[in-house]
């Protein structure tokens, strides 16, 4: 079993990066997409991402429970790849249901990643390498995600910074 947290800014290449290893593990891949469509121009970019899969991958669209869907989903013989956590956390966040528990999901996570039985990649957005957000919303997401990587990244095997397509490797080999 092999674990790896695989960051990078907007269109860095760590999704197509993260592909490439679930696919170089060669086990069947299950695919969990945490993507919401709030808008027409998000729509489109989910529906591409769905055409650019390979139909022998399993998806599985899950928004907020994330860690119940990688319990589900893990078996010894599979890879999960899961892109994004990043989305994950704003849907968390900002979901018109009040009744989620960001705290309480964060943890069911990474209690989940310690009980995988198969390879999983996670993709996330590195996004506190810029300025201090305005706005108290902002800056909350900009601690949460930052709290979440060093969380995740004191559990995996690996952790993976891309850019420019280029992987740069943090932790593990």
């Amino acid at each position: 079993m092999a674990t790896e947290l695989v960051l990078g800014g907007a269109r860095s290449g760590k999704s197509r990066y993260a592909e490439s290893v679930a696919q170089a593990s060669e086990k069947p891949i299950t695919y969990i997409a945490t993507a919401t469509a709030g808008d027409e121009e998000m729509a489109e970019r989910i529906e591409r991402h769905r055409q650019d899969r390979p139909c022998a991958w399993t998806v599985i669209e899950e928004p907020t429970a994330l860690a119940q869907a990688i319990i589900d989903s893990s078996t010894p013989d599979n890879c999960l790849l899961v892109d994004c956590l990043t989305l994950w956390l704003t849907n968390c966040l900002f979901n018109q249901d009040l009744s989620i528990d960001w705290q309480h999901q964060k943890a069911e996570l990474l209690d989940a990643l310690n009980k995988v039985e198969g390879d999983v990649v996670l993709v996330s957005n590195e996004v506190g390498q810029g300025i201090v957000p305005m706005g108290q919303m902002s800056r909350r997401f900009v601690d949460e995600s930052g709290w979440l990587h060093q969380a995740i990244a004191k559990q995996v095997d690996r952790v993976t910074f891309v850019t420019a397509g280029i992987p740069q490797y943090l932790k593990g080999a």
